[in-house]
């Protein structure tokens, strides 16, 4: 078949279903071979039930979901998306596949717009993109009632709500262009979308409560998390300086590309200036830039033209290049949906990728100070405020650690079905995990910091609650009469940095807040006060004892475990059901040693452990004690009948 004559050899006509074949036949006029995981189940909810909400990361392909049903029904469809060079890219691209598209943008002068607009009255495209900004017009909302709309797609759905962390209020605009087309079957789609955002969407959109969701796609366990706290500028860039360099290589010779995001423009255009000297080919991004420059960083970038890019949150939408080896951010964004989206930026190609976050003392201070200014001349609602410094602590708790950095995001996003029981890649799954004598400890020291707070309760910052509780001498808590209480030194055999970083630990768990505008000062909360009071337990993870050093040999590269797993992994399905069956036989060796013992299962060995045994297939105690969990004591109790059930597995 030469060309794609659509309205002959592959639209589909109204009178009959679209077919299996059909899809095919589709997929492949479109230039790719096969679907991706939860595509073609995507596109036949949305078929079958004219409504479908999907939830799947940055680069997930979400864009063939609806350009394969756009291809295939007759009429037109309406596509929503606010980034011009996505929709410029993707018109191009379907163009040279025989399908007829348009987009319709600011950037459009009056007599290219007027021209796009009558061939679209006329029916001559297949697919309209339009900004959103463009729904409220009276020339397109005339079109729309001409034109015979089979479907309706919203790409970034998320900014339809306002509790999500990226609303657009032109996006309100949507729900009365498709109360207009009552025939049309509507897709949004979304990277980032929480329950109660998922929610609102359905809402703003009109669409019913039954209509079909999707979550698919979350889990990245190529993409190596890891979270740092930092005490300064420098340490910040020790730290970017070596991830960069285990990353990308030697600049001379570089092997792929690093995204740095900073929390200002001139931050980025300080950091990318130095790493420029350091031999980088690097460039800075941010809102501030003229849009011709922006575009111009942006072509180079995505051309390889660049190495690094240091930028703010405005650089990243609609960037498509697969070998992002790392992602560096120099400062916490604003909420879990920001951070996963920009991560996602790396590692496309499915190869390992890492992705740091450093954090330093004051960023929880400042992130209220910015969540509490005025917009506009206005002071934002009590309502907004509260809400976005959730937001914003929910991402400092996953930062705490505790449990699998891509576990916690996958339940965070409701994605259960994914979650990986410990991806053995980021840094909290490589860490110890807490004794009983780790949390009695805690708990002492967790009730005496809190005490500090109470003794400062809305009279000073955090920094000054730390101080007194080192027992450093200030002339304000001798003023005060704080330097001759009994808490003055309560926790004096900790540094006064280590005190800072547990007191934030604290305002994450809920245990002390922030008010007092420009200078927040510190307060207990009520649940604060129920774990002073042992009425709550003081469950936390303490900051480390010391600085981890940004130099130290395997903090960001493989060590031997994590290179191991990787390779197992790597060995692809067959690898797969071999360690799940030997999971399994490690499962029933484990309760017949608990029966046997007269001790629960996990007392033997996690699942955790088991899972990273059956994917080590060790052969000698010291490969044993690679798999978590396995230190001296298990491995001299358990290690000989693991190395047995190995070995009689990989017999089979």
């Amino acid at each position: 078949m030469e060309g794609w004559h659509l309205e002959v050899d592959i639209a589909v006509e109204s009178a009959r279903p679209i077919l299996e074949e059909d899809l095919e036949q589709g997929l492949h006029s479109l230039g790719f071979k096969s679907f991706r995981p939860g595509q073609r189940e995507s596109i036949e909810t949305l078929l079958d039930s004219d409504r479908l909400l999907l939830v799947a990361p940055t680069g997930g392909g979400k864009s063939l979901i609806y350009q394969l049903p756009a291809a295939l029904l007759p009429g037109t469809t309406i596509v929503v998306s606010p980034l011009i060079s996505l929709m410029h890219d993707q018109v191009a691209a379907l163009e040279e596949r025989g399908v007829t598209a348009t987009y319709f943008a600011r950037t459009l002068d009056d007599n290219e717009m007027q021209r796009r607009l009558t061939a679209a009255a006329n029916g001559e495209y297949k697919l309209i993109y339009v900004a959103p900004e463009r729904l409220a017009l009276t020339g397109f909302r005339n079109l729309v009632r001409r034109i015979d709309c089979r479907l309706v797609a919203i790409d970034e759905a998320h900014c339809i709500s306002e509790w999500g962390h990226d609303f657009r209020p032109e996006y309100l605009h949507i729900g009365s262009v498709i109360s207009q087309l009552a025939g049309a079957r509507v897709l949004a789609c979304t990277a980032t979308a929480t329950p109660v955002v998922r929610d609102e969407i359905l809402e703003r959109l009109g669409l019913p409560a039954d209509t079909p969701q999707r979550i698919q796609g979350f889990a990245r366990p190529n993409l190596a998390l890891r979270a740092v706290e930092t005490q300064s500028r420098r340490e910040r860039r020790r730290y970017l300086d070596v991830v960069l360099r285990e990353s990308l290589g030697h600049p001379s010779a570089v092997n792929g590309a690093a995204i740095v995001y900073a929390p200002t423009r001139k931050s980025t255009e300080e950091e990318a200036n130095r790493l420029g000297e350091e031999g980088w080919r690097s460039a800075s991004y941010h809102a501030g830039m003229d849009g011709g420059m922006r575009e111009q960083v942006q072509d180079a970038f995505t051309g390889r033209e660049l190495d690094v890019i240091v930028a703010t949150n405005a650089f990243g939408m609609g960037i498509d290049r697969p070998d992002v080896r790392c992602i560096v951010h120099l400062a916490p964004p604003g909420s879990i949906e920001a951070y996963y989206q920009e991560v996602g930026r790396a590692g496309r190609d499915g190869e390992p990728a890492t992705c740091l976050m450093l954090t330093s003392p004051g960023d929880m201070a400042l992130r209220r100070r910015l969540i509490e200014s005025d917009t506009d001349g206005l002071a934002p609602p009590l309502e907004t405020v509260r809400h976005k410094w959730n937001l914003f602590l929910e991402l400092m708790r996953w930062a705490e650690g505790g449990v699998c950095r891509h576990d916690a995001i996958l339940r965070y996003f409701g994605d259960e079905a994914e979650t990986l029981q410990g991806c053995g890649n980021c840094d909290v799954c490589a860490a110890p995990p807490l004794s009983d004598v780790d949390a009695q400890e805690t708990s002492v020291i967790v009730r005496k910091a809190l005490c500090g707070v109470a003794r400062v309760h809305g009279r000073f910052g955090i920094q000054l609650a730390a101080k007194l509780l080192a027992g450093t001498e200030d002339e304000r808590l001798s003023a005060s009469g704080l330097r001759s209480t009994q808490t003055f030194g309560a926790l004096k055999e900790h540094r006064e940095d280590w005190l800072n970083s547990l007191l934030r630990r604290c305002v994450t768990a809920g245990w002390v807040e922030f008010e007092g505008g420009d200078r927040p000062l510190v307060v207990v909360t009520e649940a604060g006060k129920a774990v002073i009071y042992e009425k709550r337990a003081a469950t936390l993870r303490l900051p480390p004892s010391a600085s981890t050093s940004p130099t130290a040999v395997g903090h960001f590269s493989q060590d031997a475990r994590t290179t191991r797993i990787r390779a197992a992994r790597a060995g692809g399905s067959d690898s797969d059901k071999a360690s799940g069956a030997l999971f399994e036989a490690l499962r029933a060796y484990r309760l017949e040693k608990a029966r046997e013992q007269g001790v629960p299962p996990y007392v033997v060995a996690s699942d955790r452990t088991l899972r990273d045994i059956a994917l080590l297939q060790p052969t000698t105690i010291e490969e044993l004690t690679m798999a978590h969990g396995i230190g001296k004591s298990k491995a001299e109790k358990f290690g000989r009948d693991f190395l047995r059930v190995v070995r009689e597995g990989s017999e089979k």
